[in-house]
């Protein structure tokens, strides 16, 4: 008993020293790419242009080929269209659907817009970039560029990085508004609200610094996530079913990495307890 004891907890050891080594490599990827993002930028403009492009529209039509921007739109319609039936109803219950504008106003702007595009992001960016890095690196191509003295850290992570940050401004803006649209259209026109109270109430909760403060989220979401992604994808082994299990791994982490960090930054944002200057909630 006492062997079969040992053995399982140096069985834990080694898992738990392995995955503290792992943590630690991708930490220092993602500090080597931050810090070689100067050199990525004067050097590799073509190739961050090509990623820009890649980002935006995919490679084919905007929905039809896996456009990030048909993407993110269509995931928050939906997504804002089920804020808009819910919140509805259940104010309906208290007598409260004057509110309705208000809510949608908060919720959208400080949790579902940035959340769900972070999410859209990594589903379809984050898991093409560890693909494609990842079959670089079984296929031999990333150990062919640096013996060609090709820095690919900045070539291959760095203008990544850069393009996302690009794209990301654009790419949001339109989740936030398809989130403000689908809400309103659920609320006025098929429950019947009112168009003048809802309206009112949205634009006297929304302040500049909610959107400017949802936006900053969005930036922080979208810089880990490429990050994350980019390291699983460039460290990956075991051919192409290493690559597979890279980028299930990579996409697991992102998400479990955007919830904790939302609530983080909506605590750091927004304060412990919610305020609306407008309507004297502070």
């Amino acid at each position: 008993m006492q062997k079969v004891r040992a053995s399982r907890g140096a069985a834990v050891l080694v898992r738990a020293s392995s995955g503290m080594a792992e943590v630690g490599r991708h930490v220092s990827f993602a500090g080597r790419v931050m810090l070689t993002l100067p050199t990525a930028l004067v050097r590799y403009r073509r190739q961050v242009v090509k990623e820009v492009v890649d980002v935006g529209f995919g490679s084919n039509s905007l929905i039809a080929g896996g456009g990030t921007i048909g993407i993110v739109l269509a995931m928050s319609a939906v997504a804002a269209i089920m804020v808009g039936v819910e919140t509805y109803r259940g104010l309906d219950l208290i007598g409260m659907t004057s509110l309705s504008g208000m809510l949608s106003a908060m919720a959208n702007t400080r949790e579902l817009a940035p959340v769900v595009a972070s999410i859209a992001l990594a589903a379809k960016v984050g898991t093409g970039f560890t693909a494609r890095l990842g079959s670089m690196r079984i296929s031999d191509e990333i150990d062919a560029l640096d013996a060609m003295s090709v820095p690919t850290i900045p070539y291959l992570a760095g203008t990544r990085v850069i393009a996302t940050m690009i794209c990301i401004v654009p790419l949001y803006a339109v989740g936030l508004v398809a989130t403000y649209i689908a809400t309103r259209m659920v609320v006025v026109h098929v429950n019947g609200g009112s168009a003048g109270t809802y309206d009112y109430f949205f634009h006297i909760t929304l302040g500049p610094e909610d959107v400017l403060y949802s936006l900053i989220k969005a930036v922080v979401f979208a810089l880990v996530i490429v990050l994350v992604h980019c390291s699983y994808g460039y460290h990956a082994t075991g051919g192409p079913e290493g690559v597979g299990r890279a980028a299930g791994r990579a996409l697991r982490t992102s998400i479990l990495l955007i919830g904790f960090i939302d609530i983080v930054l909506t605590f750091a944002l927004w304060g412990l307890v919610p305020e609306v200057p407008a309507l004297g909630i502070t």
